[in-house]
């Protein structure tokens, strides 16, 4: 007897946004070893840049094929034989992190601020402090490698949040990871800090993919299916073992959690946000957020909504460590790098407490705003203000380059007082100050929870956003109300490239704070998972 084969169908143009980066990245390292070293910077950021820019063009189009209007919301489709679904919460993360691996691009094509070469080491495997750097420094050797790099891990997060199945969502975690591991080691400057925080992070990064794929295996042996409406299905009809499901569940939430920062997955996130490259920091604190929200939204809602009751309570305990634990050591920090990693910290149990709202459509009242709806409008506002924030990092610097240490930023408001002004808008946008958009983001995930009667969570974190208001306002002080001891800080001139990223990412903040309504009516229209 002759077993049948069917040709499997790719919908290769509603993909192309994920292929389109793929490609890129692959001639990017075709140029590494076919274009001379004195041109690869000048090919590398132009491909980067054009790659980005039509992957991201590709997804609007997709988009709008998947989403034509306001009387059709919640559209989708399911494709490449099931592993990916493209719905709106996919499409609006592709968006979401296509345009901030653009501003990453831009951060990381920048020269100007380190005389003439971009911030990322020479020749990363020569060992620090050794004649081999010495040289590849004198020379101004640059790592163009970088940009292929970011290119990858850009296209593993746009496969996380659309996988279908639990080994595509596994990919998807991998392609995102593997690239970011190497860019946090080549820093520049500050050699062994940066390896230090590669080390750190990987080490700690393939010990979380472990608890991801144990999990997936006990989900596995409890559904039968690696298909998140197979897992449903089950769920749902509490068919086979529930401690598999409990054990797998939880087990793949870690793996999830720990991308996010949340506590007590965070500890390796003030190491390697302080070590990495600040280019590589910003890009980090954004997209993976993003990818990784976007991904424990599908897996929770559409392969464990049936367990709602069972991984509610877990999510409600991980929800107040992660806002209390960040903000409160934030107060300590000494360095801006780590005083925004703990933010960040703190911002992912935001965005959590909007995670925790009513999970169905039919228990909102009209005005009402929906947890999916909620989560991606912060994860908009935290990506914008955030990638800005890290961009005007790399400005302040001393003799050694940046200067990341708090006590450099003194006095900084008389030495240049846009770039303070506009620094102590984003953290005040950070805090949550009205007619920003942090203001608005944290009401919506607010409002989101409040829906589902989690108010005890909502009092627990306007107390959080009281502790977090207080280490914003203490880098406000130090910048236009503290004399400078000994040197005052210097402010470099960014090209226009750096710019660029603060512009954009201030320009949202403020537009997203005056007028919020037309992005929460659309995310509110196609905030619709696909099943």
């Amino acid at each position: 007897m002759v077993a049948s084969f069917s040709t499997p169908h790719i919908e290769y143009g509603q993909l192309s946004p994920v292929l389109i980066l793929l490609g890129v990245a692959v001639v990017g390292v075709l140029v590494e070893a076919s274009v001379p070293r004195a041109r690869r910077y000048a090919v590398q950021a132009v491909l980067a840049v054009a790659g980005t820019v039509a992957a991201l063009v590709a997804a609007v189009l997709v988009f709008v094929e998947l989403h034509p209007g306001s009387a059709h919301p919640g559209l989708g489709k399911i494709v490449a034989e099931g592993a990916f679904a493209l719905d709106g919460p996919t499409l609006v993360c592709w968006v979401l992190v296509l345009v901030l691996t653009l501003l990453s691009v831009l951060l990381f094509a920048e020269r100007r601020l380190e005389s003439g070469v971009t911030a990322f080491a020479g020749q990363a495997a020569a060992l620090p402090g050794t004649e081999a750097e010495r040289e590849a420094s004198t020379k101004g050797l640059e790592h163009t490698e970088v940009f292929p790099l970011l290119l990858f891990s850009a296209s593993g997060m746009l496969m996380f949040p659309a996988a279908n199945d639990l080994l595509t969502m596994f990919v998807g975690l991998e392609v995102l990871s593997l690239p970011l591991y190497l860019l946090c080691g080549l820093a520049r400057r500050r050699r062994l800090l940066s390896q230090e925080a590669a080390l750190k992070y990987f080490m700690l990064g393939a010990f979380s993919s472990g608890f991801f794929v144990y999990g997936i295996a006990l989900v596995y042996g409890y559904a039968g299916s690696m298909h998140l409406s197979g897992i449903a299905q089950a769920v749902s009809g509490r068919s086979g073992a529930h401690a598999l499901l409990l054990g797998g569940l939880g087990l793949m939430a870690v793996g999830l959690l720990f991308k996010v920062a949340a506590v007590p997955f965070h500890a390796w996130t003030p190491d390697v946000y302080q070590g990495a490259p600040t280019a590589v920091t910003g890009f980090m604190a954004v997209a993976t957020k993003v990818a990784a929200f976007g991904a424990l939204l599908r897996l929770f809602y559409v392969a464990f909504g049936g367990a709602r009751w069972d991984w509610t309570p877990m999510m409600w305990v991980i929800a107040i460590l992660t806002m209390v634990i960040g903000s409160v050591l934030a107060l300590s920090q000494t360095d801006i790098k780590r005083l925004l990693a703990y933010s960040s910290i703190a911002h992912a149990g935001f965005v959590l407490v909007g995670f925790l709202g009513a999970r169905s459509l039919g228990d909102l009242q009209p005005g009402q705003i929906a947890p999916v709806q909620a989560v991606l409008f912060y994860l908009t506002t935290y990506g914008l203000m955030t990638i800005a924030a890290f961009a005007l990092v790399t400005v302040v610097r001393d003799g050694s380059g940046e200067a990341t240490a708090l006590s450099r930023w003194t006095g900084l408001g008389k030495e240049s007082p846009l770039v303070a002004g506009l620094m102590a808008f984003l953290l005040l946008a950070m805090a949550g100050i009205p007619l920003t958009s942090g203001f608005t983001g944290k009401w919506a995930v607010f409002s989101s929870a409040m829906s589902a009667g989690a108010w005890p969570l909502v009092i627990i974190a306007v107390f959080a956003s009281a502790i977090a208001l207080a280490f914003y306002i203490k880098v406000i002080v130090l910048m236009f109300f503290v004399d400078p001891v000994g040197e005052a800080p210097s402010v470099a001139v960014p090209s226009a490239l750096t710019s660029l990223v603060v512009s954009v990412g201030v320009a949202g903040t403020l537009v997203l704070g005056i007028v919020p309504g037309p992005l929460l009516d659309l995310l509110g229209r196609v905030g619709v998972f696909i099943r």
